[in-house]
């Protein structure tokens, strides 16, 4: 074989005689049969011919080079950029085959980071078959595999305008039964036409794609050569000679990137050629601590893992740890390649605390938890325990260069001390952090405070837990708590000395729990609640029954009567006529009364209303103290004390013998406590809870008068008339 170099200079300048050279692969003496070429000044490109031994074929070559430079110009660059294709393929299909040979079973796992890092587009359907044709597939569908980046335009349609897609083809051939295939790339037959114009009866040129294996170069031909006429003048495309152009990599994670974890990537895109040819060689990181000092590692480009892995193990030395910066660089070409930063960690002996304050652990419930310390991406793990039970493996995350994120599994925990252990990668002894869990906190809808007012209302669930609120001045203190509904309502009194809050006065109240910790509430100041105060009142008995009890003054209400009270507006507060009264009694859950203006309460004028009480209206649901408030708009005044309704019995007569006492007849005699002959009801009889007779067994009366305390007014009471002459001897 004749072999023939040519130097290129571009489209339209052809190359001069001395810049194309011969070697007689057959000769005997060394200098005839290799080459020692030096790259002569203003040469771009370099294209070798392989032709066989044929009179003449040195000055046929040197016509065709000389004459159309740009073909061979144009040729030269797309067989070496179907060459580098072909290299991308190469190194997919070698991986592939070397997967299915040992482990089948994980080319699911492979080939998607495979084809990522060498820009392939990948047939999916081929992983969802079987494990045994999974291989079979990807390697022999023609459509599976697709160079997806810049270099996918046709080549035909660069040099001679057919809309051919020669972005890649495939043909599969089954090597003896081996089971795996031996890809082509076709559109190195389109490169062949920009030769036509040179063949001749003697010579027939035929592209070659190159695969480069270290210093060697094997050729790749889509035909057997020919060595009878016509014969076949092989075509090989060498790199070119032009400066330089490396790709730029970037850093495929933002995240840090722990050197001490087995198997550690530097994960990098953009230059799928890193892993299919040598062209990015020696590279290295360089990781600098925070003291100055560094340390190079040799790096190797792994297609299946998608970036840069470290070579083998280092010993660092103790400025190496924590977080720190590292450089990828090596050689492209001839030139210094410059790589990407990345953020390296490695453990270090601080240990970890939690974020700040941080949201108290609540069980009942998973909880996030932020951790804070050096080197996250070295963790090996966390785990949780409490007193002693069994160790659980904590989910987390990283955030950020110094952040850990935990998901904390306290659905089933009770409250109390808890542990945490966060492992570094290498390190025997975790950090252990002792954390506390409470119970359900309560919820704070609002606190309300009007302007004047030494008391407030706070809102929400849960607020048996408060023990304090601390706003306006003022530590409030609970006083009583009541559910509406799924919301409770707790009221406070002010405790201790303090300011009178402003109306418009805004801040942000200190809720403190019984547990120790405390909440914080927006709150603001309303305006002033209206007031009033009691004028006078008068009491309209029901018409007597049978016997019934004498009462004295106005402060008893008997049920089936009526009450007529009016009340007067204080301060700064005017009565206006959508203004109403609500009568309740004492106890929680009591129902309401509403003596409506127009209705039940009439206007006197602003300042004074008059309202009508019928008992009737409470449908025997009220009994005992009563209290009232005025609902003036969205507010209302305190409650305040109104007047005690007491439900009587029915009693029909009173027996008496001397010898025996009395019996005191009638109906719904539960409702009495004791009675007596003696205002202060010595030696009374008592009546039990529930009392269902219709006979009760008392003491001689006295002065003609028998005394009751009844269970409505246990402060009060009360006496009937019973007389002497009814008594038996």
């Amino acid at each position: 074989m004749l072999l023939v170099s040519a130097f290129l200079r571009g489209a339209t300048n052809p190359p001069p005689k001395d810049w194309i050279a011969f070697a007689e692969t057959w000769a005997r003496k060394d200098n005839n049969r290799t080459l020692d070429l030096t790259v002569p000044k203003g040469a771009r490109q370099m294209v070798l011919f392989l032709v066989p031994d044929t009179g003449g074929a040195e000055g046929a070559l040197r016509d065709a080079v000389r004459g159309k430079p740009g073909e061979f110009v144009r040729a030269t660059q797309d067989l070496n950029q179907a060459s580098l294709d072909r290299s991308r393929l190469d190194a997919f299909m070698g991986a592939i085959k070397a997967q299915e040979n040992s482990h089948p079973e994980f080319l699911r796992t492979l080939a998607p980071p495979l084809a990522h890092s060498l820009s392939i587009k990948l047939n999916e359907e081929c992983l969802s078959k079987v494990i045994e044709m999974q291989a079979a597939c990807l390697l022999d569908n023609r459509d599976s595999l697709v160079l997806a980046d810049v270099h996918t335009s046709s080549m035909a349609e660069t040099l001679t305008g057919a809309p051919t897609d020669l972005a890649l083809q495939l043909s599969a051939t089954r090597e003896a039964g081996y089971g795996y295939y031996s890809p082509y790339i076709a559109v190195v037959r389109d490169v062949a036409k920009i030769f036509g114009a040179f063949s001749n009866p003697s010579f027939d040129y035929l592209p070659t794609l190159s695969v480069r294996k270290g210093a060697d170069m094997g050729l790749l031909l889509n035909s057997a050569p020919s060595f009878a006429k016509p014969k076949s003048v092989m075509v090989v495309a060498m790199p070119s000679i032009e400066a330089h152009s490396p790709p730029r990599l970037r850093s495929g994670t933002s995240g840090p990137i722990c050197l001490a974890r087995a198997g550690a990537v530097l994960p990098v895109e953009g230059a799928p050629l890193i892993y299919s040819t040598g062209y990015a060689r020696d590279m290295m990181l360089t990781v600098r601590a925070q003291s100055g000092e560094s340390v190079e590692l040799p790096m190797t480009a792994r297609a299946d893992r998608g970036g840069y892995v470290p070579g083998a193990a280092t010993s660092w030395s103790a400025a190496f740890q924590g977080t720190m910066k590292g450089h990828l660089h090596g050689q492209w070409g001839f030139d210094r390649f410059e790589g990407p930063d990345f953020t390296v960690q490695l453990p270090d002996g601080q240990g970890w605390r939690t974020d700040g304050d941080g949201p108290a652990l609540v069980v009942g419930r998973d909880n996030l938890l932020t951790l804070k310390g050096s080197a996250p991406a070295c963790v090996e793990s966390v785990t949780t325990r409490q007193g002693r039970d069994a160790p659980m493996s904590v989910a987390y995350k990283l955030v950020g260069s110094d952040r850990l994120t935990l998901t904390l599994p306290l659905a089933d925990r009770k409250p109390g001390t808890l542990s945490v252990e966060i492992k570094y990668l290498g390190v025997a002894q975790p950090t252990v952090l002792t954390l506390r869990s409470y119970a359900q906190a309560s919820r704070l809808d609002a606190l309300q405070i009007h302007a004047g007012d030494r008391t407030g209302v706070l809102s929400g669930q849960r607020l048996d837990e408060v023990q304090s609120v601390e706003a306006a001045g003022l530590t409030l203190k609970p006083d009583g708590l009541t559910r509406d509904g799924t919301v409770d309502r707790l009221s406070l009194v002010a405790d201790g000395a303090g300011g009178v809050p402003a109306e418009g006065q805004e801040g942000v109240a200190r809720v403190n729990l019984h547990d120790g910790r405390f909440v914080s509430l927006p709150f603001e100041v309303g305006a002033p609640r209206p007031q009033v105060s009691i004028l006078s009142m008068t009491v309209t008995p029901p018409p007597a029954i049978g016997i019934v009890p004498a009462i004295d003054g106005d402060d008893l209400l008997p049920d089936q009567g009526r009450l007529t009270f009016s009340v007067k507006a204080q301060g700064m507060t005017l009565f206006a006529p959508g203004d109403s009264l609500e009568v309740t009694g004492a106890d929680e859950g009591a129902p309401t009364v509403r003596l409506t203006v127009g209705g039940a309460a009439r206007l006197e004028g602003r300042q004074v209303m008059v309202a009508s009480f019928d008992t009737k209206g409470a449908g025997g649901a009220l009994y005992g103290p009563l209290r009232f408030r005025l609902k003036q708009g969205g507010g209302t005044s305190d409650w305040l004390p109104l007047i005690t309704l007491v439900r009587f019995p029915r009693i029909e007569n009173v027996a008496c013998d001397r010898t025996q006492g009395c019996a005191l007849r009638g109906h719904d005699l539960f409702l009495i406590d004791a009675v007596g002959s003696t205002p202060t009801l010595e030696g009374a009889t008592q009546v039990a809870h529930g009392f269902t007779g219709e006979t009760l067994t008392t003491p001689l009366p006295r002065e003609g008068k028998l005394y009751l305390r009844l269970r409505d007014a246990p402060d009060r009471v009360l006496s009937i008339t019973v007389g002497s002459s009814g008594i038996r001897s």
